[in-house]
C-alpha cells in the first residue's frame, strides 16, 4: 500500500491557484464580440490589432535574423551557441532545416517587399502567409508561450490525466494527459496544442508513438476556426449540425487512424529511446482516481522552482516557437500554396476521389474533388473554392471535411514538422489521406440526414 504523504497549505495553493489561472486563460470559452473563444485568444487578438501594419515587419525581421544566426551558426559554430544547450538546439539545426529556413527568408523578404516573381508573393501564396497567418501565429505564440508552464508546470496536467485515464487509455490507448491537449485546441487553437505535445514529448511525457498521434488526430481546429470556414460557404445558420458532425466525424477518426500505419507503426518509446513504463498509470492500493490524481498533482507543485524559473521556461517557450517555427510555417507554408495555386497537382489527386463522392451521392462530384486534396495544402483553400459550388449539401461537406482534416502544410504541417514529433512529409500526407477516407463516409451520411 503507497504511503500516503502529507501536503503543507502553500504547496496546495501552488497548485490551485496557477491551475485555475490557466484553465481559465486556455479552456474557458467565452462569448466576445458575438462568437465563442477563449481569453488567450482575445488578448492576442488584441496584441495583434495594437500592433496592426508593424507585425509584417517584425515577423520579416525574426526570419531574417534566425536564418542568419542559423547559417553562421553552420559555419563557424561558435562555443557560445554550440555549448548553450537551448541556442544549440534553436540555431544548430540539420542541413534540410536550414534549406527550409533560408526558403523561408527568400520568401518572406521577396514578399515583404513586393519583389520577385508574383507565384512567391501573391496573396494567394507568399502574402497570404505572411499578412494573415503569421501575424495571428506570432501574437498567440507570445501570450501562449509565455503562459503555457501555468498549465505544464504546476500539476494540472497530472490531475486531468489521471481523472481521464480510464477514458483515454481503453478508447484510444493514449496517457490521460493527452485529453488536455484537445481540449485546448478545441477550444483554442490547434497549434498551442501541438506546443504542449511538443513539450511533453521532449519531457519524456509521451511516447514516440503517443506524441505522434496526439499532434496528428487530436490537434483538433478550434470552435473559432470553424466558424470561419462554415462561414465561408455561406451556412453559418448550419453551424450547430455542423460543429456536431465535425466532433463525431474526429471522434471515430481518432479511433481509426492510429490503428493503420504509418501511426500504428512509430514505437512505443521515449524521446531518448527508454521503453514506456507499463504501471505508469496504476493508481496503488489505497488511493482513489481522485486522490492519486490529487496526490500526483501535488507532487508536482511541489517540485516547482518559483515564479523566476516559470518565466524563465514561458521566456524560452516564446523564443523557441516565435524563432523557431515561423520561418519553417513560411518556407513550408509558402510552397504549399504555390503547388496549390500555380499547379494542376492537387486536381489531379483529387481526381480518384470522384467515384467515391459520386458513390456516397454527392452533387457536383467533380468540382468537390478538386477541394479535397487541396486541404494538405492549407485548411481555409478547400472552403474558398467550394464557395462557388451550388449545392449547399456539397459545400456542408467540403467546409465540414476540411475541418476534420486536420493537417494543412501551411500551419499545423509546417508547426509538426518544426517541432520534435517524430513525423515527416510523406508520413503527414498518408495520414491526411486516411483521415479523408475515414471521416468523408461519415460526413455524407451525415449530410444526407441533415438536408
Amino acid at each position: 500500500m503507497a504511503e500516503k504523504q502529507t501536503h503543507n497549505i502553500k504547496t496546495i495553493l501552488t497548485f490551485i491557484i496557477p491551475s485555475l489561472i490557466g484553465l481559465l486563460l486556455f479552456m474557458t470559452p467565452i462569448s466576445y464580440n458575438d462568437a465563442i473563444t477563449i481569453p488567450i485568444a482575445i488578448v492576442s487578438k488584441g496584441l495583434q490589432s495594437l500592433l496592426g501594419d508593424s507585425i509584417a515587419a517584425i515577423v520579416t525581421a525574426i526570419i531574417v535574423i534566425t536564418t542568419t544566426a542559423s547559417v553562421l551558426t553552420k559555419l563557424f559554430k561558435p562555443a557560445m551557441i554550440i555549448n548553450h544547450e537551448f541556442f544549440n538546439a534553436l540555431l544548430n539545426v540539420t542541413p534540410a532545416w536550414l534549406i527550409i529556413r533560408i526558403l523561408g527568408a527568400i520568401f518572406v523578404v521577396m514578399t515583404f517587399f513586393g519583389v520577385g516573381p508574383e507565384a512567391i508573393t501573391s496573396g494567394d501564396t507568399g502574402a497570404l502567409i505572411l499578412n494573415d497567418l503569421l501575424p495571428s501565429l506570432f501574437s498567440v505564440f507570445i501570450f501562449a508561450g509565455m503562459l503555457l508552464p501555468l498549465l505544464m508546470n504546476f500539476g494540472l496536467l497530472e490531475f486531468i490525466g489521471t481523472l481521464l485515464t480510464k477514458i483515454m487509455r481503453p478508447v484510444f490507448n493514449l496517457p490521460g494527459r493527452s485529453a488536455v491537449d484537445c481540449m485546448a485546441s478545441w477550444l483554442g487553437d490547434g497549434s498551442v496544442a501541438i506546443l504542449m505535445t511538443s513539450k511533453q514529448y521532449e519531457n519524456r511525457l509521451y511516447t514516440q508513438r503517443e506524441a505522434a498521434i496526439i499532434g496528428t488526430t487530436f490537434s483538433a481546429v478550434s470552435i473559432t476556426f470553424s466558424l470561419v470556414v462554415i462561414s465561408q460557404v455561406r451556412l453559418e445558420h448550419m453551424f450547430v449540425p455542423f460543429y456536431l458532425t465535425v466532433c463525431l466525424a474526429g471522434i471515430l477518426a481518432a479511433v481509426i487512424v492510429p490503428k493503420l500505419p504509418p501511426l500504428c507503426w512509430k514505437k512505443d518509446v521515449y524521446i531518448d529511446k527508454t521503453p514506456r513504463h507499463p504501471d505508469d498509470e496504476v493508481i496503488p492500493q489505497g488511493y482513489s482516481v481522485f486522490s492519486w490524481g490529487l496526490e500526483q498533482a501535488l507532487v508536482k507543485a511541489g517540485q516547482t522552482k518559483g515564479i523566476k524559473q516559470t518565466f524563465t521556461d514561458g521566456i524560452k517557450n516564446v523564443i523557441d516557437m516565435v524563432f523557431g517555427v515561423i520561418p519553417v510555417v513560411m518556407g513550408i507554408g509558402t510552397i504549399a500554396l504555390i503547388i496549390a495555386e500555380y499547379t494542376p497537382v492537387f486536381e489531379y489527386l483529387g481526381m480518384p476521389f470522384i467515384p467515391l463522392l459520386e458513390l456516397l451521392q454527392v452533387p457536383e462530384a467533380a468540382e468537390a474533388s478538386r477541394t479535397i486534396v487541396v486541404g494538405f495544402a492549407d485548411m481555409f483553400i478547400p472552403s474558398i473554392l467550394a464557395s462557388s459550388i451550388e449545392s449547399d449539401m456539397t459545400r456542408f461537406i467540403v467546409a465540414t471535411l476540411s475541418v476534420t482534416q486536420l493537417i494543412y502544410m501551411s500551419e499545423v504541417g509546417a508547426l509538426l514538422m518544426g517541432s520534435k514529433i517524430p513525423v515527416n512529409i510523406f508520413e503527414l500526407f498518408v495520414i491526411f489521406i486516411l483521415r479523408t477516407l475515414v471521416t468523408l463516409p461519415i460526413i455524407a451520411g451525415a449530410a444526407h440526414l441533415i438536408f
